[in-house]
C-alpha cells in the first residue's frame, strides 16, 4: 500500500502526486492511493522524510544589476552564443524572448514580424524592470522601420531604452568616425541595397557592397567564419572605405573581427557586436576591454 501524506498541498495536487507515484511504483490500481494529512511520506510502511519549510532570504542584488532584454528571431542560431562570449565578466542580467520568423529572409517574412513583435515582448518576465531592450534583426528593423520597432516595444515597456542593429551600427560607426563603410551581407542583392540605403539615410556613404546572396537562415548560420573573414577583407580593401559593416545577426563574426581589423587597418562592425555595444552604452555599462575589437576600446561618451 502507498500512503501519500498531504502537507501544505491541495487535495488536487496530492491526487496528482498519487497518480504520478502510482505510475512509477508500478501499482495496479489507483484505488490503493490513500491521501491523509500528517507530516510524513510513507511508502510500503517505511517513513522516508519529514516535510518542513526551509527559511530563505530575498537577494536584492539581482534587482539592481543593469538588465537587458533581447528579442531573438525564431530562426536565429548565432546571437545568443556571441552575446555570451562578449558578456563574460560583465555584471549584467540578460533575458531572451523569441519572435516567430520565416525560414527564409524575404520581404514578406520580415514584414510579418511586425504583427508578432508585441506578443513576443510580452513573454519577458512581467515583473522585470528592463534598462534596455534590443530587437535582434538588422533587415527587419530596416524593412519594418526602426521607429516602428521602437514604438512596439515601448508600448509594453515604456521605461526601457530600445535599440536594434540598424540603429546600433550607425551609432557605433559614428563613435569611431567611420563615414564611408563597405557593406557585407548574406541577403539578396535587393535587400542588401536596402541596408545600404538605410545607412546612407543616416549620413553614411556606402563605398562598396558584397553579398553571399543567401536567403535560407539555416544556411546563413552555417557560413564559416573563414568565409566571412575572407569576404570582409575582400570588400574592405576598397580604397574608398574607412570601415566595414557585416550585416545579419545570424553570421558568426565575433571570432574574426579583430583579425579582420588587423588585416585591413580599419574598424570592422557586425550586427551582433554593435547591438550589444549599444545596449551596454544605453544601460550605462562600460564595454571597454570586453573584446579586442576597436569598438570595445572606445566608449560612446557624449555622442
Amino acid at each position: 500500500m502507498l500512503l501519500i501524506i498531504q502537507f501544505g498541498l491541495s487535495h488536487a495536487l496530492c491526487a496528482n502526486l498519487a497518480v504520478f507515484l502510482a505510475g512509477n511504483c508500478h501499482m495496479q490500481s489507483r484505488e490503493r492511493l490513500i491521501p491523509i494529512t500528517i507530516n510524513l511520506l510513507v511508502i510500503e510502511g517505511k517513513t522516508l522524510s519529514m516535510v518542513s519549510k526551509a527559511p530563505f532570504e530575498l537577494d536584492e542584488a539581482r534587482a539592481v544589476k543593469p538588465t537587458l532584454g533581447l528579442v531573438v528571431l525564431q530562426a536565429e542560431e548565432t546571437i545568443e552564443d556571441e552575446f555570451r562570449t562578449y558578456l563574460q565578466g560583465c555584471d549584467v542580467v540578460l533575458h531572451h524572448t523569441r519572435v516567430p520568423s520565416g525560414e527564409e529572409v524575404t520581404y514578406e517574412s520580415l514584414s510579418a514580424m511586425e504583427n508578432q513583435l508585441e506578443a513576443a515582448i510580452r513573454l519577458f518576465p512581467t515583473t522585470t524592470l528592463f534598462d534596455v531592450i534590443g530587437y535582434a534583426c538588422t533587415s527587419a528593423s530596416t524593412v519594418i522601420g526602426e521607429a516602428t520597432v521602437a514604438s512596439l516595444i515601448e508600448q509594453v515597456y515604456p521605461g526601457a531604452a530600445v535599440t536594434n542593429p540598424a540603429t546600433a551600427v550607425k551609432a557605433a560607426m559614428a563613435s569611431l568616425g567611420v563615414t564611408r563603410p563597405a557593406l557585407l551581407a548574406p541577403y539578396t542583392s535587393e535587400l542588401t541595397s536596402d541596408i545600404a540605403t538605410m545607412l546612407e539615410a543616416g549620413g553614411f556613404r556606402v563605398s562598396e557592397l558584397l553579398t553571399f546572396n543567401e536567403e535560407v537562415e539555416e544556411t546563413v548560420a552555417r557560413i564559416s567564419p573563414r568565409s566571412i573573414l575572407d569576404a570582409v577583407i575582400s570588400v574592405g580593401r576598397d580604397q574608398g572605405c574607412d570601415g566595414v559593416f557585416v550585416s545579419c545577426t545570424n553570421l558568426r563574426c565575433a571570432g574574426i573581427i579583430s583579425e579582420a581589423e588587423v588585416a585591413l587597418g580599419k574598424p570592422v562592425f557586425s550586427s551582433n557586436q554593435t547591438l550589444l555595444w549599444h545596449m551596454l552604452e544605453l544601460a550605462g555599462v562600460a564595454s571597454d576591454g570586453i573584446a579586442s575589437d576597436r569598438l570595445f576600446c572606445k566608449s560612446l561618451g557624449e555622442l
